[in-house]
């Protein structure tokens, strides 16, 4: 049977869900929930149909880039049912999707992310546009091209520069068209987080890789030094989770101390005992996003609690 004899399974709703991926969309909410907290603690002003808008931007956009990644992954070869991949994580292998019809609807979330960020940025500048730009192409140039950002050594910096820290910039200038260079040292953990998965999802897939012809940042440095930079990089986060807050929400970021604190006890210490194994891979993603939504959800409750305490 050739592959256009193939009989594939219809694109349900359930299975267009499924390749959004909604499991790792913390990576996307965090950085847009905290940039509207900091925005209102800060005063800069961010109507809440904006911050709506931009919000649904994030999301839609995140769900084009995963589902835009699992089409040119399996179309690569990247991805099989041989490779420890979890159901959720590889609908197109496991759903028996036309890869057409996958990238048809990373494409259409790409538009409709696309179209909210246009609304929410109208009447602002060149600022969030320029921003915007940016991200699109990123998102384009991360899965596709001859040369995919994905399959080279800086996917960790750019997903986690890109996601923890462009968007925060982006949702900032939707605000009042200004680019808040002082929204940086703030996104830090949010970058680290983020780029954490990154570096999850690509310790693991080392062999696989390998096989493939990607050289990402761990097939470059070896299992080994990976660990080392993976460990550092946790504790650097669990750290900066905990003290930032203090220095722009005062008294009120001990509830992110405090709560971070939990956080680094139930998955912070857990994943640092991980060792970035292939058969390892399903609890290591599923750890990682834990940690993204308990230490960086922490972080972003300190920041409304600084929000709270101001309107009192």
């Amino acid at each position: 049977m050739t592959l256009s004899d193939k009989q594939y399974n219809k694109l349900t709703p359930g299975l267009a869900l499924q390749l959004a991926a909604p499991h790792t969309w913390a990576a996307s909410l965090c950085p847009a929930l905290f940039s509207v907290f900091y925005c209102m603690q800060q005063g800069i002003p961010l109507t809440i149909p904006r911050a709506v808008l931009t919000v649904a931007a994030c999301v839609l956009l995140q769900s084009s880039v995963n589902t835009l990644n699992d089409y040119f992954d399996f179309v690569k070869g990247a991805d099989s049912e041989e490779d420890n991949v979890e159901v959720s994580d590889a609908a197109i292998v496991y759903g028996g999707i036309d890869p057409k019809h996958a990238l048809y609807l990373g494409l259409g979330y790409m538009a409709a992310g696309a179209l909210a960020g246009i609304i929410a940025l109208v009447g602002k500048g060149p600022v969030p546009i320029v921003l915007g730009i940016i991200g699109v192409l990123v998102i384009v140039l991360y899965s596709g091209g001859p040369m995919p950002i994905s399959y080279l050594p800086v996917g960790e910096i750019v997903s986690g520069c890109v996601m923890g820290g462009l968007i925060p910039l982006g949702i900032a200038a939707c605000g009042d068209g200004r680019f808040h260079a002082g929204i940086i040292p703030y996104s830090l953990p949010l970058v680290i987080g983020i780029a954490l998965i990154t570096m999850s999802n690509n310790g693991c897939d080392i062999e696989k890789d390998i096989r493939a012809g990607r050289k990402t940042l761990p097939v470059m440095l070896g299992r080994n030094k990976t660990l080392e930079i993976y460990r550092t990089l946790i504790i650097s986060w669990v750290t900066l989770a905990a003290v930032l807050p203090l220095t722009a929400a005062g008294p009120a970021g001990l509830v992110g101390t405090v709560l971070t604190g939990a956080g680094a006890w139930f998955a912070a210490l857990p994943q640092m005992r991980m060792e970035l194994l292939p058969e390892g891979r399903i609890a290591q993603m599923k750890g990682i996003l834990k940690c993204n939504i308990l230490l960086n959800g922490a972080y972003i409750l300190a920041f409304a609690a600084g929000l709270v305490l101001q309107r009192l």
